[in-house]
């Protein structure tokens, strides 16, 4: 077999485009992140991933995804603009420790009074991750962000909504508030 020089080119190019940053999947915990996603009408970007661990124990891959990238949890949380949260499940789960350890992230970063204001809110999110039951390995649970609310889906299957900006903002301090779930996770979602 000969070897033209259009053969040579078509390597190179092959070789050069898959070495083009963010056309390749990133990878956590062996768990492949795409690097852009489309959420309804809007493409969003990998902001950063890691591993979210519990007592040495791997729970899930933690995912955010935004519209425009940010390293400042402030311009994350305050933003009007779409995000998302995916989690990807390395182990099985009980959709109430799901909910229990959403619950403790918010009254571990918001005051007595905001719990209270969002009191109602919080019922929803825990009726929609109770109704999921049992979520497994391998799994993926995402949480989208919007001016309009939270809505929460399991392997592409909408599972429900919960409506207000306040709380959309209040939940992303599950993972990035002063006093995260896993302060190396909220570090690699925010892509340091």
């Amino acid at each position: 077999m000969m070897v033209t020089s259009q053969c040579v080119r078509r390597a190179a190019l092959v070789a050069a485009l898959l070495a083009v940053p963010g056309l390749q999947a990133a990878e956590v915990a062996g768990v492949r992140v795409e690097e852009k996603l489309r959420v309804g009408s809007n493409e969003l970007v990998l902001n950063g991933a890691g591993l979210r661990t519990r007592f040495f124990i791997k729970v899930y891959v933690g995912a955010l995804y935004v519209g425009e990238k940010a390293s400042s949890p402030a311009a994350i949380i305050d933003s009007n603009a779409p995000r998302r949260v995916s989690l990807r499940l390395l182990r099985d789960l009980e959709a109430e420790s799901l909910h229990s350890a959403l619950d403790e992230g918010l009254r571990n970063n918001l005051s007595a009074a905001e719990l209270s204001d969002l009191k109602g809110p919080a019922e929803q999110l825990a009726g929609i991750m109770k109704g999921i039951g049992k979520v497994k390995e391998g799994d993926t649970v995402a949480i989208d962000f919007s001016e309009a609310g939270v809505s929460v889906s399991q392997n592409g299957e909408a599972r429900g909504k919960v409506a207000g900006a306040a709380f959309a903002r209040a939940l992303l301090k599950v993972w990035l508030g002063d006093k995260p779930a896993d302060a190396a996770l909220k570090k690699a979602m925010l892509g340091n």
